[in-house]
């Protein structure tokens, strides 16, 4: 019957009839009144008419059409943060940004179905803006903040505040440069970065002054990590120096520009005076620290720039380059929100400290400092 729903059943048991009964003063076969109980027949105006005069009822009260999906409640146009624009049906988290609602991909993983807010109904080649349809208006306002950046330890971080306040931090995977830019934007509530001054030794606090001037700018240190070749095991091709990516048998995988680690090999780079064109893989592009390291598992790379702790997530050789800063960066009234406060209230917990320690291999002797 398609989409006509049926109500016949109830309400001729209701009424006390019994289907032959029902059939005889119709003008049909009992087996046909079945058939329109179970959904499989749709009968004919007339046969539909004489059903609703010998019941009793209105033809409504025995078919009905199901209710129709209120779109206007559930369709929703959003900022996208994202590499490329998404496909319909693509699973995103959905957060409120001051006035802003944003959207960032779904954490998509091998075996499991990533938890999201909406899917994607909608997108342009010539906007940002997406349209979704969202599971329920309550993932607009839920207790949730959106933080961009590249540390993927930041996922620790994550879990204790959701089990200590109920706060839920979406992750939006950026380069250093690109969060910053989304923070700028007002697409994100706190941006991480581990940016060095190009002229100087010290991480994030230059750049931020000269990218945010006359704005009220906080920065606190989430952690500080090694930064170095990571490497198969054993270290088979022998990577030590910079010198050694010029080598013909040696493939690296870069990161994308913007990137603390590509801005770290291009400046390794320029002091050894080797054209990047030379090194192979050069061109090449992994978004994320996990993602470079896991060219080296799978064998794609033979080298790359990331942190020591991602080696270790792949169980990958490191050889260290130099000690960097990651920065959380948000606009100084920000912390006044609830939410905020609640991820800055974790970075004093003992307990993330050990964690950032045993399982990525961060100093976190400067974690929860405010450096501005």
């Amino acid at each position: 019957m398609g989409r006509v729903q049926t109500n016949l059943a109830a309400v001729r048991k209701r009424r006390g009839v019994g289907a032959a009964e029902l059939a005889k003063k119709v003008g049909v076969s009992r087996q046909t009144i079945y058939a329109i109980e179970a959904g499989s027949y749709l009968p004919n105006t007339e046969v539909t008419l004489q059903l609703a005069r010998h019941l009793e009822v209105t033809v409504e009260e025995l078919f009905s059409l199901p209710a129709e999906r209120e779109q206007d409640s559930t369709t929703v146009t959003a900022e996208y943060l994202g590499r490329s624009r998404p496909g319909g049906g693509q699973a995103v988290r959905v957060c409120r940004v001051g006035a802003k609602l944003v959207s960032v991909p779904a954490d998509a993983r091998p075996y499991h179905l990533p938890e999201a807010d909406a899917v994607v109904a909608g997108s342009s080649a010539r906007s940002q803006k997406i349209e979704l349809c969202l599971f329920s208006e309550e993932e607009t306002t839920r207790n949730k903040i959106v933080l961009a950046g590249c540390d993927p330890a930041t996922s620790l971080l994550a879990r204790l505040v959701e089990r200590l306040s109920g706060v839920e931090i979406v992750h939006a995977p950026a380069s250093s440069q690109l969060a910053l830019d989304w923070l700028k934007e007002g697409k994100v509530h706190v941006a991480g970065s581990h940016l060095q001054d190009p002229d100087g030794a010290e991480f994030n606090l230059p750049l931020i002054r000269r990218q945010f001037p006359n704005k009220d700018m906080a920065v606190i240190t989430f952690a500080c990590w090694e930064e170095g070749f990571v490497v198969a095991r054993g270290n088979p091709k022998n990577i030590r120096k910079i010198i050694d990516l010029n080598r013909k048998n040696v493939a690296i995988m870069n990161r994308e520009a913007g990137s603390g680690s590509r801005g770290l090999l291009d400046s390794l780079l320029r002091s050894a005076g080797i054209v990047p064109k030379s090194v192979r893989g050069y061109e090449r592009v992994a978004y994320g620290h996990l993602s470079a390291a896991h060219a080296v598992l799978v064998g794609v790379a033979d080298c790359c720039i990331a942190t020591r702790s991602a080696a270790q997530t792949f169980g990958l050789d490191f050889v260290p380059l130099r000690s960097e800063q990651y920065d959380f960066v948000l606009h100084r009234d920000t912390l006044s929100i609830a939410a905020v406060e609640a991820l800055f209230d974790a970075l004093q917990r003992s307990t993330l400290r050990r964690k950032l320690e045993t399982l990525a291999g961060y100093d976190t002797s400067q974690t929860g400092v405010i450096r501005a």
